[in-house]
């Protein structure tokens, strides 16, 4: 082999090593610490640099001034019976909840979300096929959320609203940075559970005390709506909330 098609060879895959590496850099995962007497968690210091990109998981403001205001957001992949039940239930009790949601519920379930829109929900991004978005170039992350816009006007005639969570909260400071680009805020949460695998479900008396004891104000909540557990105790915890003092505001209201 030539001298010099072996240094092309060579500069090609050092150049695939670069792009590889750029897209994994500063891998995170998305987690904050619980703290007792319902104050509200604090992100780690190495993910100091959201509001740089218009990424949150918390209304401060709220939060600072002690404001009894919640925000309810789902991830929702999958319809399993259980999203229209909650839906049903956020219509009663005259609530607005953002839908983080994938392409194929809306492929699939296109019913659900026009009803997500006309009842004043968000219709938010959560990528179109649910990938480690840490892993892929800047055009490949492009196209994971532009395809889903493309999906939801097509199937409801409205476009999506741009709020955008990574899949499993995995994401890096890149990433944050592309959605910014592509014009959306980026949603994570202040408190969650594991709630999402339907094959072990934790107990509704514990999911009750778990929720209602890490409350907080400004809290943004993630629950999964194809969760047995979350139909099953979400009636109970509204009244509790409100009982609280809590209301409960759409997440474009923090802006």
């Amino acid at each position: 082999m030539k001298k010099t098609s072996l240094l092309l060879i060579c500069a090609i895959m050092l150049s695939i090593f670069k792009i590889n590496a750029s897209a994994n850099s500063n891998e995170l995962h998305w987690y904050v610490k619980r703290r007792e007497g319902h104050l509200p968690p604090i992100a780690e210091r190495n993910m100091d640099f959201l509001s740089e990109y218009d990424s949150y998981y918390l209304d401060n403001n709220a939060a600072e001034k002690n404001e009894k205001v919640m925000y309810l957001t789902f991830d929702a992949g999958y319809e399993n019976g259980n999203i229209k039940t909650i839906l049903d239930i956020l219509k009663d009790e005259g609530i607005p909840a953002a839908f983080f949601v994938l392409s194929h519920l809306v492929e699939s379930n296109t019913d659900l979300i026009m009803r997500m829109q006309n009842e004043g929900h968000l219709v938010c991004n959560h990528s179109a096929s649910h990938k480690d978005m840490t892993k892929l170039s800047r055009d490949d992350f492009q196209n994971e959320l532009q395809k889903m816009e493309e999906i939801v006007m097509r199937h409801t005639g409205k476009a999506i609203d741009h709020y955008f969570r990574p899949p499993k909260g995995y994401f890096n400071e890149e990433n944050l940075k592309w959605a910014q680009e592509l014009g959306y805020k980026t949603v994570f949460w202040s408190l969650c559970y594991a709630d999402w695998d339907n094959q072990k479900q934790p107990s509704t008396a514990y999911a009750v005390k778990l929720l209602l004891d890490n409350t907080h104000p400004g809290a943004i909540i993630l629950l999964h709506p194809t969760s047995a557990t979350n139909v099953s105790i979400l009636p109970t915890l509204i009244a509790k909330w409100r009982k609280e003092g809590y209301t409960f505001a759409s997440i474009d209201q923090i802006l």
